[in-house]
C-alpha cells in the first residue's frame, strides 16, 4: 500500500483510507460488532492505516467499535475523527463548535476510540455562530497539549481554511470530491495546494453511486439511510445521472479493471488493472 504525507505535516496515511462510518450509521442498519471488528482489521491486513469516524455516527457507536478493533494496531495506525455537531438524544440538531464543546467531545472521543490521542480531529462542519479562530484557537490549545496531534476542517470554504490556518497550520481539509461532485477544484484545492494542506475526499464514489449498483428504481429506508433525503438520489436524478455511471464503466472496461457482468460493483481507475470491488461511499 502505497503512503502519503497529508501536506506539511507528518502524518504518513495510505493511499486508500477507510471511512467507518458505514459500519454503525448513514446507509443502513448498524452490523455486527464482530463483523465490524473483523473488516476493520481485514483492512489493516491490506496495508490500510488511516481510518475515519466521528462523534455523530452513531452517534458515539462507531468510534467504540473503531477502538475496539484497532486497539492492538493503535502505533499503527492513523485515526480521525470529528466534533461540530449539535446532538439531542443522538439526533444531529445544529452545530456546536464552542470551545467548551470542543474538549468536551475531544474527551469523549478519546475514551470510545480507546486511545490517549488523537491523529487528525476535524471540525465537521463550520458553525457560524463561533468564529473559526476560535475554533483553532482550542484545537492549537489541544495540540500543545498532546491531547490532539493535528487538526483538519470538513466541508469548508476557502476563507475559511485561510482564517483557520493563520491561527495554526490545518494538516488536512475533508470535502465531498468524486467525478460527479466537483466543487473543490474552483478554490478549495487552490488554497491547500498554495498552505500545504492535505486534501482527504469524502464520497469519492458519491455515497455509492459511482459504485454501479444503483440505477432509478433502487429504494432507500428513510430511517436508517441518509440518501432517502438527499436530492441526488431521487429517481430523477439518478436517472439523469446514469450517463456518468455508463462513461466509468467504459473507462473502466477499456483499463481492463471492471469483472464484467459478474462484478458487484463498479470500479474506476487509472493506474491498475487488478479489479479492487468496493462499496465504499
Amino acid at each position: 500500500m502505497q503512503k502519503r504525507i497529508l501536506g506539511n505535516s507528518n502524518l504518513a496515511v495510505s493511499a486508500l483510507g477507510m471511512g467507518a462510518m458505514n459500519l454503525s450509521f448513514g446507509t443502513g442498519n448498524a452490523v455486527d460488532d464482530n463483523v465490524g471488528i473483523k473488516v476493520i482489521r481485514a483492512a489493516v491486513e491490506r496495508g490500510i492505516n488511516f481510518f475515519d469516524t466521528a462523534q455523530a455516527y452513531g452517534p458515539y457507536m462507531n468510534e467504540i467499535l473503531l477502538g475496539k478493533a484497532l486497539a492492538p494496531f493503535r502505533k499503527d495506525v492513523i485515526i480521525a475523527t470529528k466534533f461540530g455537531f449539535k446532538l439531542d438524544n443522538g439526533a444531529i440538531v445544529g452545530t456546536n463548535s464552542r470551545p467548551e464543546t470542543i474538549r468536551a467531545v475531544a474527551e469523549a472521543s478519546l475514551k470510545s476510540l480507546q486511545t490517549d490521542y488523537i491523529d487528525l480531529f476535524y471540525q465537521h462542519r463550520v458553525d457560524p455562530n463561533v468564529p473559526i479562530e476560535d475554533v483553532a484557537g482550542t484545537l492549537k490549545d489541544l495540540i500543545n497539549e498532546g491531547k490532539i496531534r493535528h487538526y483538519g476542517l470538513s466541508e469548508v470554504g476557502a476563507a475559511n481554511i485561510r482564517k483557520a490556518h493563520a491561527i495554526h497550520p490545518v494538516a488536512a481539509v475533508q470535502n465531498q470530491y468524486s467525478i460527479w461532485t466537483r466543487e473543490p477544484e474552483a478554490e478549495v484545492l487552490p488554497v491547500c495546494e498554495e498552505l500545504g494542506i492535505g486534501f482527504v475526499p469524502w464520497g469519492p464514489l458519491g455515497t455509492g453511486f459511482l459504485t454501479g449498483t444503483i440505477n432509478p428504481s433502487t429504494s432507500f429506508d428513510s430511517g436508517t439511510d441518509l440518501r432517502a433525503n438527499f436530492p441526488r438520489f431521487t429517481p430523477k436524478a439518478i436517472k439523469a445521472n446514469m450517463p456518468v455511471v455508463d462513461m466509468l464503466r467504459a473507462f473502466a472496461a477499456e483499463k481492463k479493471c471492471y469483472a464484467g457482468t459478474n462484478c458487484p460493483g463498479l470500479v474506476a481507475c487509472a493506474k491498475t488493472v487488478d479489479c479492487a470491488n468496493s462499496r465504499h461511499g
